[in-house]
C-alpha cells in the first residue's frame, strides 16, 4: 500500500480515532475502544464503523491475523493536521484571513521562540510573495 500523507478530510470523529492509533500505535478494534476518552461512550459497533472508513481513506491499514483486525495509522500526523488547518482557515476565513489568523495567535500560548518562527515564516512569505513569479503572476 502506497504511503499516505494526506488522505481525504476526516471528521471530527475519525479524528478520535486516529488520535489513539498515533498514540498507541497498532491495536484492534476493542482496544482502540477502551482507548478512547470516556466521555465518548461510543459501542464497539460505532468504532468499526469509523475504522473502516479511514480504512477506504487510506488513513489506516490493517493486518488480519485469524479472526482480528489489528489497525495502524499510516497517515502521517502532521501532515493530516496541517491539511485540516488549511481546511479550517479555507472554510473560516474565505475573506477574512488576517483577523482569524490574528485571532488564532493571540489565543495561542506561544513562546517566545515560536514566535520567532512565526516571524521568520512571515519573513519567508513577503520576500517570496514580492519576487517575480513565472507568467507574470504575484
Amino acid at each position: 500500500m502506497p504511503d499516505k500523507q494526506s488522505p481525504q478530510t476526516i471528521s471530527p470523529a475519525e479524528w478520535e480515532i486516529m488520535k489513539v492509533l498515533w498514540e498507541h500505535g497498532e491495536m484492534a478494534a476493542r482496544d482502540v475502544c477502551a482507548a478512547l476518552p470516556k466521555h465518548l461512550n461510543w459501542a464497539t459497533k460505532t468504532v468499526k464503523t469509523l475504522l473502516s472508513r479511514l480504512v477506504a481513506k487510506e488513513a489506516i491499514t490493517y493486518d488480519q491475523i485469524g479472526n482480528s483486525y489489528l489497525y495502524r495509522a499510516v497517515a502521517d500526523e502532521a501532515a493530516l493536521t496541517r491539511q485540516e488547518v488549511q481546511s479550517i482557515f479555507r472554510r473560516v476565513a474565505r475573506r477574512a484571513l488576517s483577523p482569524a489568523l490574528a485571532h488564532f495567535i493571540e489565543e495561542a500560548d506561544l513562546s517566545d521562540a515560536e514566535i520567532d518562527e512565526l516571524r521568520a515564516t512571515l519573513d519567508r512569505k513577503r520576500e517570496n510573495s514580492s519576487a517575480p513569479q513565472r507568467g507574470g503572476r504575484r
